[in-house]
């Protein structure tokens, strides 16, 4: 793999300060044919065990240190800008007014008991001293599983919260709702722990997902769900409408672990139904396929790219390994029409080890301006990466 260097900084004004050239990523001089995600230098490593990343509608960069229950903001050259300490951090998300979304922890005492539940910190980044988060106040708290109920059980405090993923809507009472990933033991298939949970923009439960398939409805479709997305990605201006979401799953019996759901609206109601991507057979177009079942290991996140390629990439902690897939699912990027070759080519890559294009137990992966974000827990350290064919 090639090495890129950072050679120099410059900026531009925004409409949020100043922003970053990054024309100082450096163009190295590659075969097309040979198309490969190269690594940025620096590596990222001011971290200890970081467990998410994300991109900001604010174009900021967003990471999640578990050892030091903080969320990190930083620009696009990779600089720390603010930190802020939320109790038992592990997530993080930015809706489309530029709030924060934090997966933490709440302990409190209830009947002289101490007990800890799974909570969303909501962050409001506009303070009296500006944008940002150092200037950050929570504004509201969900706390599992009083959005829901009045009561909890014993079963309750071990309920984890995972990821979440905003909705965009043209309809402003319907936009920057979203999802929420969630885990616990409670199996019963009315209202199992194991859902992905659904939020209105004013932090008010809507439901937990059913879903519809040729087999019936299913309460309990969701095992074990992690990573989540929508397709409402930054840049915020070509961000895409709908409920459509990928998810993830790390339970070890699930042949599909990565799976896309749609949202349909119609006069007779609404329904999330799966939708199968590429599986495999027609190996002229690409050697790997999304859907393959037994694919993936231990998938942690998903993402999608929010520009026109419309890229998804997946982390796997298992293989220590990114991967990467057309929005139909075949693996792979097509090479520029001049090369002739229209099968597309496999830039998935990794292993694992210390080397930049390596990783220890990869949990969150992110995308804007052509660069993948890859939060590297193991090694303590964010990754980047950009495609060759994306260099001017």
């Amino acid at each position: 793999m090639l090495l890129l260097g950072l050679v120099g900084l410059s900026s531009c004004e925004d409409y949020l300060g100043n922003k970053t050239d990054l024309d100082f990523i450096e163009v190295p001089e590659v075969d097309y044919r040979q198309v490969a995600y190269v690594p940025i230098l620096p590596v990222l490593d001011d971290f200890d065990r970081p467990v998410d990343v994300c991109i900001g509608f604010d174009e900021l960069i967003y990471v999640v240190d578990e050892a030091t229950e903080e969320v990190i903001a930083m620009d696009e050259a990779g600089r720390i800008i603010g930190r802020k300490f939320i109790p038992g951090a592990k997530s993080v998300a930015q809706d489309r007014r530029f709030d924060l979304l934090v997966i933490g922890r709440t302990d409190t005492v209830i009947q002289g008991n101490s007990v800890s539940f799974a909570s969303i910190y909501r962050l409001r980044l506009i303070g009296n001293s500006g944008y940002g988060l150092n200037n950050a106040t929570v504004v509201n708290k969900i706390v599992h599983p009083f959005y829901a109920k009045s009561s909890f059980s014993t079963g309750d405090k071990q309920v984890e919260f995972n990821r979440i993923a905003v909705i965009a809507d043209a309809n402003a009472a319907r936009n920057n709702r979203y999802y929420v990933t969630r885990t616990g033991p409670a199996t019963n298939s009315l209202n199992p722990d194991d859902a992905i949970v659904w939020f209105d923009n004013n932090d008010k439960w809507i439901s937990n997902i059913s879903v519809n398939t040729s087999s019936g409805l299913f309460r309990d479709y969701f095992e074990d769900p992690n990573g989540i997305t929508t397709l409402a990605q930054p840049p915020q201006l070509t961000a895409q409408t709908g409920g459509d979401f990928i998810f993830t799953s790390l339970d070890e019996t699930n042949a599909l672990k990565v799976q896309y759901i749609e949202f349909n609206e119609s006069e007779f109601g609404a329904e999330f139904r799966p939708r199968i991507l590429a599986s495999g057979g027609d190996t002229s177009q690409a050697d790997g396929f999304i859907n393959t079942p037994g694919r993936f290991t231990q998938p942690y996140d998903v993402t999608v790219a929010g520009d026109a390629s419309n890229f998804i990439f997946v982390v796997d902690a298992e293989t220590d390994s990114l991967y990467q897939f057309t929005a139909t699912g075949l693996e792979g990027v097509l090479p520029p029409a001049a090369t002739g070759i229209t099968k597309y080519q496999k830039s998935s890559f990794g292993g694992t080890g210390t080397g930049i294009t390596q990783f220890k137990q990869p949990r969150a992966v992110a995308y804007f301006n052509q660069i993948v974000y890859v939060a590297d827990e193991g090694n303590g350290r964010i990754l980047r990466f950009k495609l060759t064919t994306d260099f001017d």
